[in-house]
């Protein structure tokens, strides 16, 4: 069993949904994302999910685009995620840690060589925005050969017609895009969630979480009881942003400040 599936059993038998924080590698630079990194857990993270900065993230808002610009301004390239994660799983062997970002830089990395890194460091499971489903070929054999789950987005707009086709070979959980647009715009209603993730129970058995949208603890608490999961991303980057110095560079006790966000999101979800 993989650690996402682990993890998501054992909060079944719990009786309670997943907190999935997000940062962006690197953002604003290396020792400020690793101290949040590794503090996320202990601050009530369920699961982590970490973006690997990219000159053309297509799918994120601004706050996220300026997080991205700030981690390849730092340096941030693919093997310094792998090793965030590797040093990471130095401390910690159980919180399942995965990977958003988009097709190419996997493919200048190579992305049989990917897989195989990213698997020797510690990577759990892979979000690829913008790998098309007519294309999966591409990246999935080599996920699946070497033990990576690959997380499929499902947006509002996915009908019932191709909900299963995207849904082949998805493993580890369902990532719902709760809004058409990009992150941190705005958020999905109540109604419209409840209305969506039944629809997609009826084509899957996997953990379904709720990104795109989800900022507040009490959004938090209602996707994960929704769903299965929330993700939170622009809101924690948002705050972390406004810690950062007219250089841009991190104050005194930002990531802290970070960590106690995802505190009062986990006591949230625990509620």
């Amino acid at each position: 069993m993989s650690r996402i599936a682990a993890r998501f059993a054992a909060l079944k038998t719990a009786g309670r949904g997943a907190l999935i924080p997000f940062l962006e590698a690197w953002d604003p630079d290396r020792d400020t994302s690793m101290e949040i990194f590794r503090g996320m857990p202990g601050a009530g993270a369920d699961l982590i999910e970490i973006g690997m900065p990219f000159t053309d993230p297509m799918a994120d808002g601004p706050i996220i685009q300026a997080a991205g610009k700030r981690g390849l301004a730092a340096g941030c390239k693919v093997r310094h995620v792998l090793t965030m994660v590797r040093e990471f799983r130095q401390q910690d062997s159980d919180t399942p840690v995965v990977l958003m970002g988009y097709l190419n830089p996997i493919l200048s990395y190579g992305a049989e060589k990917f897989c195989v890194d990213a698997s020797a460091a510690g990577v759990d499971g892979l979000i690829v925005v913008d790998l098309p489903t007519e294309e999966a070929d591409m990246l999935v054999p080599f996920a699946r050969a070497n033990g990576l789950d690959f997380i499929r987005l499902i947006a509002p707009t996915t009908d019932d017609a191709r909900l299963p086709l995207v849904l082949n070979g998805s493993s580890g959980f369902v990532y719902y895009v709760s809004i058409t647009g990009i992150t941190g715009t705005r958020s999905a209603s109540t109604e419209a969630l409840t209305a969506a993730i039944p629809r997609i129970r009826k084509f899957t058995d996997l953990p379904i979480a709720i990104g795109f949208g989800i900022r507040t603890p009490a959004q938090a608490a209602e996707a994960a009881g929704l769903a299965d999961a929330a993700v939170v991303a622009s809101a924690l980057i948002d705050n972390l942003a406004h810690r950062l110095d007219e250089a841009g560079k991190a104050r005194p006790g930002a990531a802290e400040a970070v960590l106690d966000q995802v505190r009062e999101l986990a006591a949230a979800v625990r509620a």
